[in-house]
């Protein structure tokens, strides 16, 4: 397969990175309009990079693309390449545009339009998710998400990464990256309420700061906290009723379980059957295992293998949920 990876950024090398690792045989190929990124990616990687889609698809003839560019070029870039008949993974979008029409033409041209959701794959979180889906009554949770925005990616200059616009702000970020595995654990959201505001002196003109209350249509109830205000970047989880206690600090070896009849808590290890894979560039809670599984199940969606774990039409529910919150 001829594959193609536009946006040659962070998430486009952990593309290649990945592909590279799982699939040798593939022939990748890079698009970017930055010379330094194409370069890099040459040295690192082997691969040749091109300038223009156009140069890319009449030179190349991918099959498949991963739209690795900032999140408002996502649709334009996506239906250009369902247009040329190959298949789509796109990373998170932000906004819903053009999410109709790249629909209706997938399926025209009968081609996979795939959409990442990282934390679907990870395997705390489908721990997570059966442990409530199979408990009786209802359960709460509180749930804390927040990282400073500069410790982002400290490589680039903020006012140049995406996540300092209002449109794609890195607070709305973390609901599109959180927001999916909460509602397919928890339920539908009937109810939400929100206070935020501003706690820093960052050049962004947008709140950076939600405190959330969530009311799902199953009778669960959560507190959702969503900040890029946190120095030190935390990802901590608490679910807790009358017949289930969990809590989790976002890594591999943070997932605790309170043993009732014992009345202890137990550590539970999800990953004993493969090794934790880590780069170090990130923050401690990102591991690549969930990456890569996501990559796995692009490829093995093209061939009928496999169904996707996430769609444009669910996203579109989270991305509305998401503007509810924002107003």
């Amino acid at each position: 397969m001829n594959v193609v990876v536009i946006g040659l950024g962070s998430m486009g090398k952990r593309r290649i990175r990945l592909m590279r690792g799982m699939y040798p045989d593939v022939r990748i190929c890079g698009v970017d309009a930055k010379e330094e990124r194409r370069a890099e990616c040459g040295e690192l990687f082997s691969i040749h990079s091109y300038k223009s889609m156009e140069e890319c698809f009449r030179e190349h003839s991918p099959e498949a693309a991963f739209v690795c560019t900032p999140p408002l070029s996502h649709a334009v870039i996506a239906k250009d390449c369902l247009s040329h008949g190959m298949h789509v993974f796109s990373e998170i979008n932000l906004v819903p545009d053009g999410y109709d029409e790249n629909i209706n033409l997938a399926k025209r041209q009968n081609r996979v339009l795939f959409l990442s959701s990282t934390p679907l794959y990870r395997e705390e979180i489908k721990y997570i998710s059966r442990r409530v889906q199979e408990t009786e009554g209802t359960l709460n949770y509180s749930f804390h998400v927040g990282q400073y925005l500069p410790d982002w990616h400290p490589w680039d200059v903020l006012q140049d990464f995406f996540v300092s616009k209002k449109e794609t702000n890195g607070c709305r970020e973390i609901f599109a990256i959180e927001l999916p595995w909460l509602l397919k654990t928890f339920g539908r959201v009937k109810k939400v309420e929100v206070m935020r505001h501003k706690a820093t002196s960052l050049p962004i003109q947008y709140d950076d700061s939600f405190f959330v209350l969530l009311e799902h249509e199953t009778g669960h109830h959560g507190v959702l906290v969503v900040d890029v205000v946190s120095r030190e970047p935390v990802r901590h989880l608490e679910i807790f009723g009358e017949k289930l206690f969990l809590s989790w600090d976002g890594t591999p070896d943070t997932l605790r379980e309170k043993d009732i009849e014992r009345q202890e808590m137990k550590a539970i290890d999800v990953y004993s059957h493969e090794q934790v894979q880590k780069e170090n560039a990130y923050s401690r809670n990102i591991i690549e295992n969930a990456y890569a599984a996501e990559v796995k199940n692009f490829m093995a969606s093209i061939a009928g293998a496999e169904q996707q774990c996430y769609s444009f039409e669910e996203d579109k529910e989270v991305l509305q949920l998401i503007d509810r919150i924002e107003k």
